[in-house]
């Protein structure tokens, strides 16, 4: 990541100004990246630096109203209990102050002199990151962190490792010598990496620093030290921690939710009402609603009363209630997503801010009935708000509980960072009734069972309490419909022109529910190619899932592949792999597991197990 060129800001006569805050840029990086890749609390690597995005407490000082534009899901930011959301800075060449950084890690190395110390130990000038030893050599950020599942980060204890059963009981302090690292040469592995120390203790390499209780052994603790919040002070931690690469995605994935603008809220009228809804909820009548936006809304401005009502009422039904089986919000959002795109949302009478239109197609959809297909839908027009609630470390995000995210602030906000991705998609709804029939076979409630098992424990080992682990979502029916959504757009990849990393999928599967949306996931240029809608044409369409499932009948890494009991992280898929039913991971909702093609062709011992297999022939 190159630093941008040095600029300047003019100040309204045309004269060069001085930023309003004098802080050095080390670097730029997209918005999106600020929530999927480098949001809070990540480590980002500039040149021969390293840095920590700090925490938004303090955004209101840096993300200005002009470059870091308020944002609204009014459905989203209920679920997660806020007012709004905010898009990262811009980082072009016209943006003025971005994201604050801060250094980390503060352990260096000096690839001349050998010198591993405290960045503050090579007492270099401000603004530089240079061993003033040795003719301002670049000082190099250590390769390695420690961590733990509750989201603490720390610098790798090289004095403790290196120190380790050379000190008499009882005694306390450092050594008072000068830790040096090198690297032998010998090989590429961590025996090559070697620490020694002026006080004369044996030199020490760091195999088998990684092993899991590498650090506990050696009595290290988690000293509960969160440095993206700018003065936190250090927590208790019973969780033990971890070494880790600097680069490595274990040290931070992002915890994101997400949710597509509907009816009623996708006309911009919510949007107007933003700053108005708490006075809104506590009116109950009519008259009341209509006094109170003549006086919010002065002039020619109007606002239908009645829509504003029906917004209301909206709201009121969306809430989450033991009586209709939902009691989570998230689960709540996508039934009220799958409603909305299986009855469609015509573009007649349809205003030019309106940001969703669904509508089924034109040309005859009987030849998609051999596929157990009973509806598509084309969504022409949507709009997805993707929120960064929090983040993880070592733990996934997908399996962990709420105990291991780790918070964005040190203090709550009533806002989250978030980016919104417009475009278009298809929307394929599957038969219940042929799905159920299917799913009551032996041999696919067995593999299925198998697959669950094995996620059922993955989940109760990365709980904080196993007793209260999540349950895996694997059924017959999420399963299919998720690798039937995979190899689809595996296939439009290929057909279509699009890169699979530009389209991504958005599973609808429960009781209640059997569809999917495969749809633009990217707000660069090849999300706006254009022409996702054409491929849910219903000819074309059956064209596509007939393809699919032929190629997904072969795979390179057959037979193992078909043949395979358990694959993934965790033996979380069977027949899946990268050769055959695997996306890019900004694609896939679920990290690529809870996959099997089978389901789709079925086995060689048993094509019963498919069901697609009977289309196939």
């Amino acid at each position: 990541m190159t630093p941008p060129r040095e600029r300047r800001r003019r100040g309204t006569d045309g004269s060069p100004a001085a930023p309003r805050l004098d802080l050095p840029r080390r670097g730029s990086v997209r918005r999106a990246q600020m929530i999927t890749t480098y949001g809070i609390g990540s480590l980002i690597a500039v040149d021969n630096e390293s840095f920590i995005v700090s925490g938004i407490d303090k955004a209101h000082e840096s993300w200005r109203p002009e470059e870091a534009p308020i944002i609204h899901e009014h459905r989203l930011a209920r679920a997660l209990e806020v007012r709004h959301f905010r898009l990262p800075p811009a980082s072009g060449d016209g943006s003025k102050d971005g994201v604050r950084v801060r250094r980390f890690p503060l352990w260096h190395s000096c690839p001349q002199c050998q010198s591993l110390q405290h960045v503050r130990g090579f007492n270099p000038p401000p603004g530089k990151n240079v061993c003033t030893k040795c003719d301002d050599e670049p000082l190099v950020p250590s390769r390695f962190v420690v961590a733990c599942e509750d989201g603490h980060l720390d610098d790798f204890p090289y004095w403790k490792w290196l120190h380790r059963g050379n000190r008499e009981e009882g005694v306390t302090g450092r050594c008072g010598g000068q830790m040096r690292l090198r690297f032998s040469g010998r090989s590429a592995s961590l025996r090559s990496v070697v620490v020694s120390c002026t006080c004369g203790v044996p030199d020490v390499s760091l195999e088998g620093a990684f092993r899991r209780s590498a650090l506990g052994d050696l009595k290290v603790r988690c000293e509960g030290r969160s440095p993206w919040l700018e003065g936190a002070p250090a927590e208790h931690c019973a969780k033990s921690p971890r070494t880790l690469q600097r680069g490595s995605s274990a040290v931070w994935q992002p915890v994101l939710r997400s949710a597509l603008s509907i009816p009623p809220w996708s006309d911009g009228l919510a949007d107007k009402l933003t700053k108005h809804w708490e006075n809104l909820r506590g009116f109950s009548s009519r008259v009341e609603i209509e006094i109170y936006l003549k006086g919010a809304f002065p002039g020619g401005d109007s606002v239908s009363v009645e829509a504003v009502m029906d917004l209301l009422a909206a709201e009121r039904e969306e809430d989450p209630s033991p009586e209709d089986g939902i009691t989570d919000n998230h689960q709540k959002l996508r039934r009220q997503e799958y409603e909305q795109l299986s009855s469609g949302n015509a573009l007649r009478d349809k205003g030019r801010e309106e940001q969703f239109v669904c509508e089924p197609p034109v040309s005859d959809a009987s030849v998609l009935s051999p596929f157990g297909v009973e509806r598509t839908m084309l969504v022409k027009r949507l709009r997805e708000v993707r929120a960064l609630k929090a983040f993880t470390r070592i733990a996934d995000p997908e399996t962990s509980s709420d105990g291991h995210e780790a918070p964005l602030s040190l203090t709550p906000t009533d806002w989250l960072p978030a980016m919104e991705v417009h475009g278009e998609g298809v929307f394929v709804r599957l038969d219940e009734h042929r799905l159920d029939d299917w799913a009551e076979l032996d041999s696919v409630a067995g593999r299925v069972k198998r697959m669950r098992d094995n996620h059922d424990r993955l989940l109760r080992e990365r709980a904080i309490d196993p007793t209260k682990a999540p349950v895996s979502p694997a059924t017959p029916r999420m399963v299919l419909l998720h690798t039937l959504a995979h190899v689809l757009i595996n296939e439009w990849s290929l057909e279509a022109g699009y890169p699979a990393g530009a389209l991504r999928e958005r599973l609808y599967s429960d009781p209640a529910m059997a569809g999917f949306l495969v749809y633009t996931a990217t707000s660069d240029s090849a999300g706006s190619l254009g022409g996702v809608v054409a491929q849910g044409e219903p000819a074309r369409l059956a064209a596509a899932i007939r393809s699919a499932l032929q190629r997904a009948h072969w795979c390179s890494a057959d037979p193992l592949c078909i043949e395979s009991r358990s694959s993934g992280a965790g033996g979380t898929n069977l027949a899946a792999c990268h050769a055959c039913a695997m996306l890019p991971e900004t694609s896939c909702e679920y990290n690529n597991i809870l996959l099997d093609r089978a389901l789709l062709i079925g086995t060689p011992d048993d094509r019963r197990v498919g069901f697609f297999a009977q289309v196939l022939g």
